[in-house]
């Protein structure tokens, strides 16, 4: 464990060490925060009205902002995280040097669970951004911050399962972008793939629904962490870091 905590630093340290980390921080902050303003806005002038009216509960500003919020903030992870993953293995490849992390006294696990962990330690600090604008709504309103935790799991969840899926495809190929994009089209399908389930048997619509990554997310937006849920994104990550191992020995072998 010692070796991939070694090696997650490592790449934790490269992704701010070039303009990738920093521009990705920043895209990431930037966009959330106009969803934010957005809700916001949205959340005050409703709350107006009905002041103004008289009629009407009053607005929860769990259900009413930080639901939508962090349905939204989903898209963004969609987009922004393909960046993250698509150097880890092909700029390796590219510049010549997997062979020389091959050979090293490492196990390929090792060198897998390193490169997520540091992925994932930029995607964290991506988030611990955001809390900026939860402080805003704690010092002029009173969400209910269970809610928020459960969200906030619900995005590192989320966001664990695209990263494994990048850290896989990312060592198929040599090709940044390729890396990029395949990343991409692989999470917007499962981003839709519940779409079709209107029109399936009730057997195959179970499964394409199961199988949907926002799915499981509806309830981490409501503030409800649920096992199942949990259990589906563990299950992803694990599934993605095996096949990574597998495309990884596979190199050793060609190698």
């Amino acid at each position: 464990m010692r070796n991939a905590l070694a090696i997650a630093g490592k790449e934790l340290r490269s992704y701010f060490a070039s303009p990738i980390g920093w521009v990705i921080c920043g895209l990431f902050s930037l966009i959330f925060g106009w969803f934010f303003y957005t809700y916001v806005e949205f959340f005050l002038t409703q709350s107006l009205r009905q002041l103004a009216g008289g009629t009407g509960q009053p607005m929860n500003i769990n259900m009413s902002l930080i639901r939508p919020l962090f349905s939204n903030a989903t898209v963004i992870v969609l987009f922004v995280l393909p960046s993250i993953t698509m150097r880890t293995y092909s700029e390796e490849k590219r510049s010549g040097t997997i062979e020389l992390l091959l050979t090293s006294p490492l196990t390929d696990w090792e060198i897998i669970v390193g490169k997520f962990l540091g992925a994932m330690g930029l995607y964290a600090t991506m988030l611990i951004a955001t809390l900026l604008y939860m402080g805003v709504l704690f010092a002029y309103g009173q969400p209910e911050w269970k809610p928020l935790v459960a969200g906030y799991l619900g995005l590192l969840l989320i966001g664990g399962s695209f990263i494994s899926m990048g850290l896989f495809i990312s060592s198929l190929t040599k090709n940044q972008i390729v890396a990029g994009v395949g990343t991409f089209v692989a999470g917007l399908m499962f981003w839709i793939i519940n779409w079709a389930s209107d029109n399936a048997s009730p057997t195959v619509a179970t499964v394409l629904n199961y199988l949907s990554i926002t799915q499981h997310f509806d309830d981490f937006a409501k503030g409800v962490i649920a096992t199942d849920h949990v259990i589906y994104y563990l299950s992803f990550i694990a599934f993605g870091l095996f096949l990574t191992s597998k495309s990884v020995d596979s190199e050793r072998w060609r190698g």
